[in-house]
């Protein structure tokens, strides 16, 4: 039976933890926490929250698996992408492989604009 994307993200949700964009910035204040964006890296180029590591929802899992650095399963991690569909499977997928202090930020980073929190963008290259 085939079953669509929003409901795989439905019940990823069930079993994900989230917090608002205004918790975030507490836990992003506990030691040795790392901020993942699961967004295309086109996505995060153009604004993206302080901090965060660009590790693309479709390269997720081969990225933890191919840097030790990344591969503390007890490390506070949180995820977020536009909305939060993409976080909750990654989520998910996190939970498969280990991890066990993995969170999602609710709403994503559009809920992160939406709350007037600051967005970090990549300087553009100066050719002069």
């Amino acid at each position: 039976m085939f079953k669509p994307a929003h409901e795989l993200v439905l019940e990823a949700k069930k079993s994900v933890r989230e917090c608002s964009p205004d918790q975030l910035h507490a836990l992003l204040t506990v030691p040795n926490t790392l901020l993942i964006d699961v967004r295309e890296a086109d996505e995060y180029r153009q604004g993206h929250i302080a901090g965060a590591v660009n590790i693309p929802r479709g390269v997720l899992e081969f990225r933890l698996s191919g840097e030790p650095s990344l591969q503390d399963v007890a490390r506070p991690i949180i995820v977020y992408c536009k909305t939060s569909g993409r976080a909750a499977l990654s989520v998910v997928a996190m939970h498969s492989m280990g991890f066990s202090n993995v969170t999602s930020v609710a709403g994503g980073f559009d809920a992160w604009v939406a709350g007037n929190h600051p967005v970090a963008k990549p300087r553009d290259i100066a050719f002069e």
